[in-house]
């Protein structure tokens, strides 16, 4: 059994006891998850995919690790982006604070799925259509040109084709059922709004997969590392959540990091055959990003709270 071998099923061990504790013991009956509960759990899923860097170090040696440090800090950026979207679907749905958790726990289960997809998919079709690499470079930089103007993804969960044909295809109930996906009424089985808000956190998992793998892909091919990031991120996404919600709108900056990192990645994948750069100077880019993003963002919110005490 070689070392990357172990690596996986180390991987796959991890990530069935994270959401085995996660449902199972700590958030097997419903509540309001308070912030204390939220550092907490996204502190300890931080330092597990640290640890579990710290393995690939050991057993893959120091790229590696570096590759898949680069590839976890990027994903856990695109992932604070996606809070936003996260409070646009909950304010639409009127989804309870007690639903959240579970709603967000299963729409993760379904990420496992899809990314998994995306990334064998991007991975197939680099290997097989290299020139194709250039097209993932462009969409980066166009990706994050749009961003740098504001014209971020809009979320429009009353237009969503899934959730319009569940609609029409099952009977869907008025309100919420605790956190039920389906009930019956009048003999008959329906879903509940909580279903619709699973349905619309999934289809737009896809789209954040868009910018995301390409994004990942820029940094290493390597199957384990790529997926490894990936899901690490996501599995902290929830608890990062109810971290972050109220301080989202803190981070006013963000938009315009993120559009420098993907920029970066984008024109660093449509060189990588003609100027390889070293990982490390990957990671110190968009690390260094990250940092003055998150230092502007203070500045300008201590600005505007001392402008409104004057």
């Amino acid at each position: 059994m070689n070392n990357e071998l172990i690596l996986w099923i180390v991987f796959g061990i991890l990530v069935a006891v994270i959401l085995g504790l996660d449902l199972g013991v700590f958030n097997r009956k419903a509540h309001v998850i308070k912030m204390k509960e939220a550092l907490i759990w996204s502190a300890a899923l931080i330092a597990i995919a640290l640890l579990f860097d710290l393995l690939i170090y050991f057993m893959l040696g120091t790229p590696k690790a570096l590759d898949f440090l680069t590839a976890y800090l990027i994903e856990k950026s695109l992932s604070v982006d996606n809070l936003f979207v996260f409070l646009v679907i909950f304010a639409y749905f009127n989804v309870p604070e007690t639903s959240r958790h579970r709603v967000l726990f299963w729409g993760i289960i379904g990420a496992l799925i899809m990314r998994a997809l995306f990334i064998v998919i991007g991975l197939t079709a680099i290997e097989n259509i290299h020139w194709i690499i250039y097209i993932f470079g462009a969409f980066l930089i166009y990706t994050g040109i749009r961003l740098s103007f504001g014209k971020e993804r809009e979320i429009h969960p009353e237009k969503n084709i899934f959730v319009r044909l569940a609609r029409r295809m099952v009977p869907v109930t008025s309100d919420y059922r605790q956190n039920s996906f389906f009930t019956r009424e009048n003999a008959k089985i329906a879903i509940t709004p909580l279903f619709l808000v699973l349905l619309v956190l999934e289809t737009t998992d896809v789209l954040f997969a868009v910018d995301s793998i390409p994004a990942v892909l820029s940094v290493t091919l390597d199957p384990l590392v790529v997926y490894a990031s990936n899901i690490f991120a996501v599995l902290g996404l929830r608890a990062l959540f109810f971290v972050l919600a109220g301080f989202t709108q803190r981070l006013c900056y963000l938009s315009y990091g993120l559009a420098a990192i993907l920029i970066f990645l984008g024109l660093k994948m449509v060189s990588s055959d003609f100027f390889p750069m070293p990982v490390s100077v990957s990671l110190g880019t968009v690390f260094g990003i990250l940092i003055i993003t998150v230092i502007a963002s203070i500045m300008r919110s201590k600005g505007k709270n001392s402008n409104k005490l004057r």
